[in-house]
């Protein structure tokens, strides 16, 4: 785990590692999101929709957000890849107090109803972490982060389930959130 969550262990594949190269790793030429191409995709949804990821990555989020010392009242990101990290995390802290609850952060405001971007727990003023699920460039967590901060949310930090290693860590850093990772590139073997 990297950012802070725990050292990088070198060669070591714990339980997220594995479910992730089990259910959510596939090799062949990709596009990714940040337009970049690539020989590997990490369709992380595989992973944490899944049972033993909602319970894996709920408890590995909470400790991770706790160890870094964040105490936010929520936790969520764009819909919907952190939105199953978001649920899981506030899931498992239920039964290990402090609650944290979740919302999620619609990529644009719907214009009907109440005309909300950010939808769930999420009040003016929450301390929040925001999620994300695949880290590459950075660029679905800062709109997650603007769009919390115009709703006048205090972001703490960023936290993701996977950080790619390819520069997104370091553009949300530069713009002063912390990253905290529960895996990275390096310790899946992919790098």
């Amino acid at each position: 785990m990297s950012g802070g969550a725990q050292s990088e262990r070198a060669g070591e594949q714990g339980p997220l590692e594995r479910l992730l190269l089990a259910r959510s790793v596939r090799f062949g030429e990709f596009t990714l999101a940040s337009g970049e191409t690539s020989s590997y995709y990490i369709d992380c949804r595989l992973s944490t929709m899944s049972a033993e990821g909602m319970i894996l990555i709920g408890r590995l989020g909470v400790e991770a957000i706790r160890r870094t010392g964040w105490a936010p009242a929520g936790v969520g990101g764009l819909t919907m890849g952190a939105d199953p990290v978001s649920y899981a995390i506030a899931a498992a802290s239920f039964g290990s107090p402090p609650v944290i609850e979740a919302f999620s952060v619609r990529k644009e405001a719907k214009g009907h109803g109440t005309k909300r971007q950010i939808e769930g727990n999420f009040r003016e003023g929450d301390p929040v972490v925001v999620i994300e699920d695949v880290i590459t460039s950075g660029g679905s967590a800062l709109r997650a982060v603007e769009a919390v901060e115009a709703g006048g949310g205090l972001v703490l930090g960023v936290l993701a389930v996977v950080d790619r290693q390819q520069g997104g860590r370091e553009a949300i850093e530069s713009r002063g959130h912390k990253v905290v990772s529960l895996t990275t590139s390096t310790l899946l073997g992919l790098i």
